[in-house]
C-alpha cells in the first residue's frame, strides 16, 4: 500500500479561487493522489478523499463513526465537539443513530412533501409579491427577501417555531456555521439555541399542537424513550439545517442561472426540466463540502492505502461531485446532465434528512421567480458578489433588480 504521506501536506479546508468552483486543488489530488493527508486547523492530519468511488465507499462503510466527540475526529472546524450535541443525528453511531431516525424518516418522504407543496408555493408567492411590491426601492437584497425567508418559514411551520424568532436563530446559525468563530462564541450560539428551543420542546409536550415538535414528542412518549435534552437537540439540528442550506442554493442558483440566460431560458419555456436542473446545481456547487468526515473503526482499504482504524478522514461533497470520471467536464452547469449518485446530500445512513424537502423548495423558488419576474438581473457581476466560504458555501447578499 502506497503512503501519501510523502507529499507536502495540504492545510484543510482548501480556499476556493473561483465562486463557481471547488478548491482548484481537489482535481490534482483526484488525479495523482485520490486518497491524501492533509493538515487540520489544529494542527492533526486526516485522510481526504477526493474521488466520487472513494468518497462512496467510506461514507457507505459500517465501521466508521460520525461522532464529533471521539478523540480522533476531524476537526474541520474549532471546537468540533460542540456539534455533539444529544441528539444531533449527524453525531450519532448506530444502533442509537438508527433508532432515532426512525422516529423522524416519515416526516421527509417524498410523499409528504408533495403534500406540503401548496403551502411552499404560498410562501414563495407572499415572499415574491412583496418584492415586487417594494419596487420602488431597488435594488433589493434577494438574500433577505427570498432566499432566507422561504425556508426559515418553511420549517418555522413544519417543527412549530414562531416566525418572528428568526432573527434569534439565524443570528446563531451563523456563528455556529462560520469558520472564523472561536471556541466560545460558538459556545455561547449553542447554548442560546438550546434555551431558546429547549423552551419551545418543554411548551410543545405541555400543549401540543399538530407540529412536528409535538409529533415527536408523542412518538417518544408512546416509545418510552422521552428525552427532553435529545428532542432540543433534534430541534435544533433541524432547525439549522432546514433554512442555512436551502437559504444559501436558492441564492447560488439564481446567480447561476442568471450568468447563464440561454440555459435559465430552457427551464422558463420547460418548467418540467427544473427538477433536473436542481440535481445539476446541487452537484455543480455542493455547498456542504466537508461535514462528511468520519473516524474509521477499523482498517478499510479504499484504492490503494489503508485508513487505519482510530484515523480521521474527510469525504469530500465538492471533489466526488467534479469528478470527471462520473461527471464529464464537471466545471460545466449542464442542466440535461444525468446527475444521478451525486453526493451534494451526503450518502449512506447518515444522507440528509431534509432532502426532499430542500428539492421542494429549491423547485418552486426557481419556477416562480423566474415566471413572475422575467426581467430579473443582477445588480453586479457574478464574480463581485460578497460569497462565504463557510461550512455552508453561499452568498452573504445578492441585490437585484428588474
Amino acid at each position: 500500500m502506497t503512503d501519501p504521506g510523502t507529499s507536502e501536506r495540504l492545510s484543510f479546508p482548501l480556499p476556493r479561487t473561483c465562486p463557481f468552483s471547488p478548491p482548484a486543488e481537489y482535481a490534482r489530488l483526484r488525479s495523482e493522489e485520490p486518497m491524501s493527508h492533509v493538515v487540520l486547523q489544529n494542527g492533526r492530519t486526516a485522510w481526504l478523499a477526493t474521488r466520487h468511488e472513494h468518497v462512496r465507499t467510506l461514507l457507505s462503510n459500517p465501521a466508521t463513526s460520525s461522532n464529533r466527540a471521539h478523540p480522533a475526529f476531524p476537526a474541520t472546524v474549532a471546537d468540533i465537539g460542540v456539534f455533539a450535541q444529544k441528539g444531533f443525528l449527524l453525531s450519532m453511531d448506530s444502533p442509537e443513530h438508527a433508532l432515532h431516525r426512525r422516529m423522524v424518516t416519515s416526516e421527509f418522504t417524498a410523499s409528504r412533501m408533495r403534500r406540503l407543496r401548496p403551502r411552499i408555493q404560498e410562501i414563495v408567492d407572499e415572499c415574491i409579491t412583496r418584492i415586487l411590491d417594494s419596487g420602488n426601492s431597488r435594488p433589493v437584497d434577494l438574500v433577505q427577501e427570498l432566499s432566507l425567508p422561504v425556508p426559515s418559514l418553511v420549517i418555522c411551520e413544519l417543527l412549530g417555531v414562531p416566525y418572528e424568532t428568526r432573527d434569534v436563530f439565524q443570528k446563531y446559525t451563523e456563528v455556529l456555521l462560520d469558520r472564523a468563530s472561536t471556541p466560545d462564541e460558538r459556545k455561547h450560539a449553542f447554548g442560546a439555541l438550546l434555551t431558546f428551543l429547549g423552551d419551545l420542546v418543554s411548551s410543545k409536550d405541555t400543549e401540543p399542537d399538530d407540529a412536528l415538535l409535538s409529533r415527536l414528542a408523542v412518538k417518544y412518549r408512546e416509545a418510552g424513550i422521552y428525552d427532553e435534552e435529545l428532542l432540543t437537540g433534534f430541534a435544533v439540528l433541524l432547525l439549522i439545517a432546514g433554512h442555512e442550506t436551502t437559504a444559501n442554493m436558492i441564492s447560488l442558483g439564481v446567480t447561476a442561472l442568471l450568468r447563464e440566460p440561454e440555459k435559465l431560458a430552457r427551464i422558463t419555456a420547460d418548467p418540467t426540466l427544473t427538477a433536473g436542473a436542481v440535481e445539476e446545481l446541487l452537484r455543480y456547487f455542493s455547498i456542504v463540502d466537508y461535514p462528511t468526515a468520519r473516524v474509521a473503526l477499523e482498517d478499510i482499504e479504499v484504492g490503494d492505502v489503508v485508513v487505519r482504524a482510530g484515523e480521521g478522514f474527510i469525504a469530500s461533497a465538492a471533489a466526488a461531485n467534479h469528478d470527471e470520471r462520473v461527471f464529464p467536464d464537471p466545471g460545466e452547469l449542464n442542466l440535461q446532465r444525468e446527475t444521478s449518485g451525486h453526493v451534494a446530500f451526503g450518502f449512506g445512513v447518515h444522507a440528509c434528512l431534509g432532502q426532499n424537502l430542500a428539492r421542494a423548495e429549491l423547485e418552486i423558488v426557481y419556477n416562480t421567480l423566474f415566471r413572475r419576474i422575467p426581467e430579473l438581473r443582477l445588480v453586479s457581476p457574478p464574480e463581485e458578489l460578497p460569497f462565504k466560504d463557510a461550512t455552508v458555501f453561499g452568498i452573504h447578499r445578492l441585490e437585484v433588480t428588474w
